[in-house]
């Protein structure tokens, strides 16, 4: 018997879910190497807040990182685990040289946009293909990242 069968899955709607969350873990390892570049290159006032901040958000998305790979490889597909494969795929800005404040908040900002944005399509798609499973990780996500923009932007008032 096959995985999608025991879960409950067509596995044509497996693969389609597949390709995109391969998409979304993409941009994920994008969006962590520019975390933890701001993380690295943060100067100023705020160094010592950002700084753990951007470590904070950056063990988060190594933990999502992990869980994108794992829900792909249970619904019986295979993660892509390529650098090469990561910047092809991925649509996310690379944040380079950024180290003042004001430039690096509006980066996390830019990428919790792009991911949120992403996150709901797919949470769209697996409502429509029927998989729960992705589509409380990715509401999970969105809820959780709508949480972070509201605190980065009182941060900028």
């Amino acid at each position: 018997m096959k995985q999608t069968e025991i879960i409950g899955l067509k596995e044509s709607n497996a693969v389609k879910i597949s390709e995109s969350l391969n998409n979304l873990l993409a941009d994920y390892h994008i969006f962590y190497m520019n975390l933890r570049g701001l993380h690295w290159n943060i100067k100023g006032a705020q160094f010592f807040a950002l700084h753990n901040k951007f470590e904070e958000l950056y063990d988060d998305a190594a933990e999502k990182i992990d869980e994108l790979a794992e829900r792909i490889l249970s619904l019986g597909q295979t993660p892509v685990h390529t650098l090469d494969e990561y910047v092809k795929m991925s649509k996310l800005d690379v944040v380079k040289d950024v180290s003042d404040a004001k430039s690096a908040l509006q980066a996390v900002l830019d990428g919790f946009k792009y991911l949120i944005e992403k996150q709901r399509q797919l949470l769209e798609q697996a409502d429509e293909l029927g998989d729960e499973g992705t589509n409380a990780m990715m509401s999970d996500y969105i809820s959780e990242q709508e949480k972070l923009v509201w605190m980065f932007l009182s941060t900028t008032k």
